[in-house]
């Protein structure tokens, strides 16, 4: 599979991300951004630093200027797009992160112009360094910046009205690179927070540094039922949040709802994996809620579109508008949940008003990169004419693969843009009938398969 995916370049380090590979994507990228200055940070992983020298030969090939600020979160890369480095703005970031993926690979993500740089853009990029022979070698042009206490300091300020909070918080960094920043602002607002893994580690020793998988929580979740009154774990470049309480681990689409509680008639956008629940109920509540495609630079890009105040994922990405800056930022929606927790929400009890129902976790279905679009495409038409035991359907969404709105609930099927797979997902208001969407949608996708 080729190293340029619809959100961000992402390879195994020397075999796909090596030197020649990583000068020239610096390099073509120069000549997308417009002004002279570049920030630059990278994660734990051991090739990280490595690579941002081969990335800088390519950027200053290209006439660019480093601003390097060493090992950081995601979130505070984006950061340093919104402030001035002795009178200098970047033009443009770039994240050396292999996210949660294991250890061997890395990856870039690049925001241009405060946009995400993505999908055809970066298909295109992936052509030219294809076709480009090495840039000649400059001298080294790379300032300095301290953006991670900038970012402390902006975080302090942001939630003094938190210090000294009763509330027991622990956290699992997933020896991620949350642990270089999140200590030191619990410590500078003086909270009662004990973390797990919290040293940056790439071989990540302790669990695999992706929250949204159960497994990975076993920890977090013994330290909470011991210790603490709510939970908080990240992936490895801290992009994404999980949030434990003694009764839920709450999913991003939940935290939504919970987040847009203190908003006046917020404008929310949400991905095709969503809940029904949060749809329904942000629009009962006065709030403008939309279903978007997924992706995390799919709804940066949507929020700005349609200006709006909130925007998450399933998986744990949560973007604010609404007193930030628009991208994910787990360390900041940490905040904000703990806000919430100040002002008295009962975070369980919010959660135990709404309407019940049963959702699948993400099924993904094997295939290739070849045929996962056409069997979309041949599920929609199957669609039109389903076999007659298929549930009765409502209506149909199509704004990324097809979600199926049958009468007691939904299902989704969609193909993912970063792996050769199909993404399912069921849900209703009776268990049964979950599991029935369920099967007749998986006989559909069998059926298209076969018909290929």
């Amino acid at each position: 599979m080729s190293i340029y995916r619809e959100y961000d370049i992402r390879g195994i380090f020397e075999k796909e991300l090596n030197k020649e590979s990583v000068t020239k994507i610096g390099y073509a990228l120069a000549s997308k951004i417009s002004g002279k200055y570049v920030s630059v940070g990278y994660d734990a992983r051991s090739h990280s630093p490595i690579l941002f020298e081969y990335l800088v030969a390519g950027l200053n090939a290209g006439g660019k200027t480093v601003l390097g600020m060493g090992l950081v979160p995601t979130p505070v890369n984006y950061f340093t797009n919104y402030q001035e480095w002795d009178g200098i703005t970047p033009s443009a970031s770039i994240m050396i992160t292999g996210s949660h993926n294991p250890s061997e690979y890395n990856g870039f993500k690049i925001t241009v112009d405060k946009a995400p740089f993505f999908g055809e853009d970066i298909y295109a990029l992936g052509e030219e360094c294809e076709a480009m022979e090495m840039p000649k070698a400059v001298e080294r042009d790379v300032i300095e910046i301290d953006a991670k206490s900038r970012y402390i300091d902006f975080m302090v300020d942001a939630f003094q009205h938190l210090k000294a909070m009763p509330t027991k918080i622990v956290y699992d960094c997933g020896n991620g690179v949350a642990g270089v920043v999140l200590p030191k602002i619990f410590e500078r607002l003086q909270l009662h927070a004990k973390g797990i893994y919290v040293e940056p580690d790439g071989t990540f020793p302790n669990h695999h540094p992706d929250p949204s998988v159960e497994k990975n929580l076993v920890d977090i979740k013994a330290l909470l039922e011991k210790e603490g009154d709510i939970a908080f774990a990240y992936d490895g470049d801290a992009d994404r949040i999980a949030v434990l309480t003694h009764k839920n681990n709450i999913k991003g689409d939940m935290m939504a709802l919970l987040y847009s509680m203190n908003m006046d008639k917020p404008t929310v956008v949400g991905e095709v994996k969503c809940s029904q629940v949060m749809y329904d109920e942000l629009t009962r509540r006065g709030a403008n809620a939309i279903m978007y495609k997924t992706g995390h630079s799919n709804l940066k890009v949507k929020m700005k579109e349609v200006n709006a105040d909130l925007a998450c994922e399933v998986s744990g990405h949560v973007f604010f508008k609404n007193r930030y800056f628009g991208y994910d930022d787990a360390i900041y929606a940490t905040l904000r949940m703990l806000e919430l927790l100040y002002e008295g929400i009962d975070l369980d009890g919010e959660l135990a008003k709404l309407p019940q129902v049963f959702s699948t976790e993400e099924i993904k279905v094997e295939t290739t990169e070849e045929q996962k679009f056409k069997i979309i495409e041949k599920v929609k038409e199957l669609l039109k004419n389903p076999p007659a035991d298929f549930p009765h359907i409502k209506d149909m969404i199509f704004v990324d693969g097809v979600r199926i709105n049958f009468e007691k609930g939904w299902g989704l099927v969609r193909a993912s843009n970063t792996t050769p797979v199909l993404v399912t997902r069921f849900e209703s208001t009776d268990a049964q009938e979950a599991k029935r969407y369920e099967d007749a949608v998986n006989s559909l996708i069998e059926m298209a398969k076969k018909s290929l």
